[in-house]
């Protein structure tokens, strides 16, 4: 007797596959959707912005500098205003452009902002020298009033700053220190040195050479100088000039110094 034989590959597609297919899930149709949506948008966005950019529309029209300037010239903030001051009122990426101001040679800080419809207003805090620093690379540096040390060149008289790279304003510390005991009988520091040792000297205006070696607790630097300020002002006019032609003067001594001729 002949078997029949029915179509049961056909019916199992029809039991299993009913539903499950992609057009089937609403959720993931939605899901997808809206991923879609936020991407286009997104790249809606962008093209909007890029094309605000180019067009001609709240252009940059004025930059105001508020802050009066010493060392800093308008030649350079023109300059530096050309190539950093990219796009318009809306575009214009001030954090860029901060950042290119306070390279500019003698600028301690800048902060801009912009100034409503077509202006950015931009302050400059400019470094005040008080000293010169031993040049690197060729380029002359000066130590700031804060202790910074920064490239630029002046022609005004300053003492002079050496020592190891990082010490600036332990050197600025020290040298107001000194100044004011200095000041006592009549003196200033032309030039003040920390060895990699970490000795201290001094080289006065009249061309004495103060070694005052290491801080030492039981021998501090401050009780070495007031040593020498002391005797100094006591002894006469003519002993001064002698200790002129000494030249050297060595402080390191516990209980009293040393005169010796300069190697210069």
């Amino acid at each position: 007797m002949a078997k029949l034989r029915g179509n049961s590959k056909g019916n199992t597609r029809n039991e299993s596959g009913g539903g499950d297919g992609f057009w089937d899930r609403p959720m993931l149709i939605n899901l997808l959707a809206d991923v879609l949506l936020l991407v286009g948008g997104g790249l809606l966005a962008w093209a909007g912005a890029m094309a605000l950019q180019r067009l001609p529309v709240f252009p940059l029209k004025q930059l105001v500098v508020a802050t009066p300037l010493d060392q800093v010239s308008r030649a350079q903030i023109e300059y530096t205003a050309r190539n950093a001051l990219a796009g318009n009122f809306f575009t214009v990426d001030l954090d860029t452009a901060q950042a290119a101001f306070e390279r500019m040679p003698w600028v301690r800080s800048a902060s801009l902002r912009r100034l409503w419809p077509d202006g950015i207003e931009l302050e400059l805090e400019e470094h005040r020298a008080v000293a010169r620093w031993t040049a690197q690379d060729g380029e002359a540096r000066l130590v700031g009033m804060y202790g910074e040390v920064f490239v630029a060149s002046t022609r005004e008289a300053l003492p002079m700053f050496v020592g190891p790279e990082g010490s600036a304003p332990r050197v600025l510390a020290r040298y107001r220190e000194f100044s004011d005991s200095l000041a006592a009988i009549g003196h200033q520091q032309v030039a003040i040195r920390l060895s990699a040792r970490e000795a201290w000297q001094l080289k006065l205006d009249d061309g004495v050479v103060l070694e005052l070696g290491r801080d030492q607790p039981k021998h501090p630097l401050a009780e070495r100088l007031h040593r020498f300020t002391t005797h100094y002002a006591a002894v006469s006019g003519a002993a001064r000039n002698r200790l002129q032609t000494v030249g050297v003067v060595d402080m390191r001594y516990p209980n009293g110094f040393a005169l010796r001729a300069s190697k210069s």
